[in-house]
């Protein structure tokens, strides 16, 4: 590959404005904001928080409203439960939200990453609050991390990463009951966390990870663990929404100068009075005026910091903004594009397959296979039966008593246990064997396939097929 010198307008693209040249990470100290996106956000974000926190002790016909059990292999979504037996299901809402935040990117870029993202609600609307409240804005937090160690500093100190341990312990436990429910939390919380070692030591890992990621990793999350920031140059194009720079009109910038008059030859001087205060309030460090960054989570502090600078110097807002790079050059509106039209219609599509299967998704799934290794079994002259091993998985939220009966052959079941009827509770997966017996002249087949009807009552919820086994010619 021929190597080149980026131009100056590119050569921020070499490094990241979390480093310093030698590669050192540097804090950053981002100002505080209070324009109408910071408000906005506000208000989205704590909504967030308290769907958040509330979702894993809401119920739904005794169900968790939300819960991914991964070591009892189950979920459950909106209070309907899943198993691995749904896998499909699974995996085929996995393309269709791969689908959606295709589709979501192409036309509004990182808007999820700056409206609600967990890590950047959580970072800008509790932990960056509670750094503000205690330490100051962002000239006091630069000046006490530079300080010599006072007891006002240790004093903030200690209550900042106090507080932030405590918010943490509380994430880790909203996060716990999500992965073994509330229910399963509760014991924890009621008994001696010895009772329950194997959670206990999980709450405090995860409180540990939550602590490290807001109190120390914060940005890098963004910038270097995601993978949503690096699909960007893959998904953007110049008709996405993007928060953006008007060049346009803010260039050539300069510096605000009053009661002067400039040479006629002189340039026209643009709007940007080069303040750096949308740098100054970026919590990823960026220069927004350079242009659409990997770094960019689409915050809106540089539009609310760029708003407040035009007010007061008498200049039309939205010299920063969401907009389209198309938008900005040509001075052409957002619209919908072609690309964006073709990936919406797959996305329906996909949606409206994935509800149709959702809508007939059986209640009970049934599995009945001959046991390995067997044969038929003749029980007298006239007689021959199976051994068949089978699965239920009542995915209903109610206790369910089933019976079966094979369909159109004069077939006899008996169960190993020698019961009449199986109770299934609700979540359950229960395992039984049973036999199945029949007359030798009922087939003429040695493999013989046959259908089972899962009996509630008089109504037939299910049917199931499995192979019955018999002597050829039913001798």
């Amino acid at each position: 590959m021929k190597n080149s010198t980026p131009s100056p307008s590119d050569a921020f693209r070499d490094t990241l404005g979390v480093l310093d040249e030698d590669g050192h990470r540097l804090r950053m100290y981002p100002k505080a904001v209070d324009g109408q996106f910071y408000k906005a956000r506000t208000i989205v974000g704590f909504t967030l928080l308290a769907l958040l926190f509330a979702m894993p002790w809401v119920h739904i016909n005794g169900q968790q409203f939300l819960l991914f059990n991964v070591l009892e292999r189950k979920a459950v979504i909106l209070g309907i439960m899943f198993f691995p037996q749904d896998l499909f299901l699974f995996a085929l809402a996995m393309i269709t939200f791969v689908v959606f935040v295709i589709v979501f990117s192409i036309a509004y870029g990182r808007l999820f990453c700056g409206w609600v993202c967990p890590q950047t609600v959580f970072m800008e609307m509790v932990f960056r609050r509670i750094e503000h409240w205690i330490e100051g804005d962002a000239n006091q937090q630069r000046k006490l991390d530079n300080a010599a160690w006072t007891t006002e500093k240790i004093m903030k100190k200690t209550a900042k990463h106090t507080l932030f341990l405590l918010v943490s312990f509380l994430i880790a436990n909203t996060f716990l009951a999500y992965l073994v429910g509330s229910k399963e939390l509760l014991k924890l919380v009621t008994h001696s966390p010895f009772e329950h070692l194997t959670l206990f030591v999980s709450l405090l890992v995860f409180t540990g990870a939550f602590y490290i990621v807001f109190a120390k990793v914060r940005e890098l999350v963004c910038i270097v663990a995601c993978p949503y920031g690096r699909l960007q140059s893959v998904l953007l194009d110049n008709k996405s929404m993007v928060i953006a720079y008007d060049f346009v009109r803010g260039e050539p910038r300069g510096k605000l100068k009053k009661n002067t008059i400039a040479p006629a030859e002189a340039p026209k001087q643009g709007d940007c009075i080069d303040c750096k205060l949308c740098v100054q309030v970026c919590p990823t460090g960026i220069d927004i005026r350079n242009g659409t960054q990997l770094e960019c989570i689409n915050c809106t502090a540089c539009i609310d910091a760029c708003d407040d600078v035009m007010e007061k110097i008498n200049k039309p807002k939205k010299l920063i903004r969401y907009d389209s790079i198309e938008g900005i050059t040509n001075n052409k509106p957002f619209g919908f594009t072609k690309r964006m039209a073709s990936y919406s219609v797959v996305l329906v599509l996909l949606m409206t397959l994935l509800s149709y299967f959702l809508l007939t998704r059986k209640p009970l799934d049934v599995v009945v296979m001959r046991t390995q290794g067997q044969l038929y079994q003749e029980i007298d002259s006239v007689t021959v039966s199976n051994l068949y091993n089978v699965e239920f998985v009542n995915k209903t939220p109610e206790t369910m008593k089933v019976w079966l009966r094979v369909k159109d052959v004069p077939a006899k079941i008996n169960w190993v246990n020698s019961q009449s009827f199986i109770q299934i509770n609700s979540g359950e997966v229960l395992k039984t064997t049973l036999f199945i017996e029949t007359a030798k002249k009922t087939f003429n087949k040695t493999s013989n396939k046959i259908i089972l009807e899962v009996m509630n009552g008089d109504k037939v919820l299910t049917e199931t097929k499995t192979t019955f086994l018999a002597p050829m010619g039913g001798k």
